[in-house]
């Protein structure tokens, strides 16, 4: 399901399960409608009015900068406790849900699993129209079948597919226009990021990193779906300058001799190096470049048979918007076999640096449960938080008995947005915590199958539990945090009107004070809420909306 919220008065349950009935049976008529889910055709179930279509891009983070910061006020802290449903809309696919919903002119665009995109009219939850992709024979993702969502360039919808394709809709109707093949799924490509649609181009990165894949980010005419450029994210040479600590000045007990005589027998092994991008690069439009996260090399936990630091796993990268040329990066962890890959999306804000001079800075948060802080204009780093996390035993190196570490493969910072409050110059991180330990198992390469050259397991009766945590990015310290009783996975969303709104995976959605961490709303949405929510205007009213599905 998907709840939107609102002020004005309270809703009965009466009332409130009245509307979800109503609205199931109108998504049951769009279903009837619909071509039996052959992927290119939707059932109409209201007119969409040709007005609603301007020539305008819809970023999925709420701007370029991937902030997640609403600058509505008309919910704030002082009435935040008076939300109740405005409706809720229940979709056919029985998955978790970690879609960000994107409203354009009062239409509402959310996806599921499965790659089903649905248009809704974003004040009453009524359906449009329904689009549900045929998938191709072929798909491989490691971690679940979900989509976070759409990009929308005025009469167009672009989506990627578990299959490894790339579409374009009509934004009216749901019919497909276009297709492309981005990548082979056989070899372990796969798409869950949503796409980002910037000055006629659709910009989108790979998945797959657990299956030796070699890692990319692709810019496509937005008008022909032909590709326009491409930076391989895992460069020829991919050896580096032999790192031995990590950003943070920790060591992580590499053995520089072995890897180096390795390398002279193996050679580079860039074509098998991992380095998918999970999710949407942030974009300068001032200085025409994109900042985005590269994930984990492969095999995840083997490092014997990829010697070097594996460049740029582990990174955050900046390359130029219209040719896609490097232009800066930054390591995060060199040689991971850990797993402890970057994923969540870059975050552009103005920034303190060392001096304490204003500089336009990107902010990233790992699943080291680290929050770094970086220079722009070179990719640097200026400062990293306190640790969000539990750290114990941080760079054990895996062992075939198993090897205990902290924070766990899972994060620290997941895939999870962050979102800042440039007020408070805050940024607001939801986390987990997971005891595991590292198995190493050597394995060659086995064509595109999964290809962890291990396992991780999270240790039977130990404790697990989430946070929300406030730092300012200015000084890296933690301003609050509050403990969850199950890790923390859909992420985080702020309004100027003083929130911050975050779910849990037991049902929970709640709005926090963004200055001082108390809870000021809840509302029990039945399933788990591991998505990003969203805010609106419509009819110059303000609404929240939040996927819920399930874990």
């Amino acid at each position: 399901i998907a709840l939107v919220a609102r002020l004005d008065g309270l809703a009965s349950h009466e009332t409130v399960a009245r509307a979800a009935t109503a609205l199931a049976n109108l998504e049951h008529r769009g279903a009837e409608g619909a071509d039996g889910g052959t992927g290119d055709g939707a059932g109409m179930t209201l007119q969409l009015p040709d007005a609603l279509f301007r020539a305008e891009v819809n970023p999925l983070n709420g701007n370029y900068d991937q902030t997640r910061y609403f600058p509505g006020k008309q919910i704030d802290t002082s009435n935040v406790g008076k939300l109740h449903p405005a409706w809720i809309f229940q979709t056919e696919v029985k998955e978790s849900l970690e879609t960000t919903p994107i409203v354009v002119n009062g239409v509402m665009y959310v996806t599921t699993a499965f790659n089903h995109v649905y248009a809704l009219n974003a004040k009453t939850g009524e359906q449009y129209w329904h689009y549900k992709h045929k998938m191709g024979p072929i798909t491989t993702y490691c971690c679940g079948p979900n989509n976070r969502g759409v990009a929308v360039n005025g009469d167009k919808v672009f989506m990627g597919t578990l299959d490894a394709k790339l579409l374009a809709l009509d934004a009216k109707t749901g019919s497909l226009i276009w297709e492309t093949q981005i990548a082979d799924p056989e070899l372990g490509y796969s798409e869950t990021m949503a796409p980002t649609a910037v000055n006629g181009k659709i910009l989108i990165g790979t998945n797959g990193g657990e299956y030796g894949i070699r890692g990319f980010v692709r810019a496509y005419d937005a008008e022909t779906g032909k590709q326009v450029w491409n930076f391989d994210t895992i460069p020829e040479k991919s050896v580096g300058v032999w790192a031995t600590h990590d950003a943070t000045g920790r060591d992580m007990h590499r053995d520089i001799a072995a890897e180096k005589t390795a390398y002279e027998k193996l050679g580079d092994p860039y074509k098998t190096l991992g380095g998918g991008v999970w999710q949407n690069p942030a974009v300068d439009l001032k200085t025409n470049r994109i900042y985005f996260v590269v994930g984990n090399p492969s095999p995840d936990l083997d490092g014997s048979l990829r010697p070097g630091d594996n460049l740029y796993t582990d990174s955050l990268v900046a390359v130029d918007l219209e040719t896609g040329k490097y232009v800066c990066h930054f390591q995060y962890i060199a040689h991971d076999v850990w797993d402890l890959d970057a994923v969540s999306p870059p975050i552009l804000v103005d920034v303190k640096d060392k001096d304490g001079k204003t500089v336009p800075g990107v902010i990233h948060g790992g699943k080291t449960g680290n929050v770094y802080v970086h220079r722009r204009d070179d990719c640097s780093l200026i400062r990293f938080s306190e640790p969000m996390v539990d750290q114990t035993g941080m760079w054990s190196l895996p062992t075939p008995e198993g090897t205990p570490m902290l924070p766990g493969a899972n994060g620290g910072v997941e895939w999870s947005p962050m979102a800042v409050n440039p007020e408070l110059s805050m940024t607001y991180a939801v986390n987990l915590h997971q005891p595991m330990t590292y198995h190493v198992e050597s394995s060659p390469y086995p064509d595109g199958k999964l290809w962890l050259g291990g396992a991780f397991k999270v240790i039977p009766g130990s404790d697990q539990f989430g946070n929300v945590t406030a730092v300012d990015y200015n000084t890296g310290k933690i301003k609050w945090q509050v403990k969850t009783p199950q890790p923390m996975m859909g992420g985080a969303f702020t309004t100027a009107g003083g929130l911050m709104f975050t779910g849990e995976a037991n049902g929970w959605f709640r709005a926090y004070d963004a200055a001082s961490g108390k809870i000021l709303w809840s509302f029990q949405a039945g399933a788990g809420v591991n998505a990003p929510a969203s805010s609106y205007s419509v009819d110059g009213k303000q609404y929240v909306v939040v996927g819920a599905g399930g874990n």
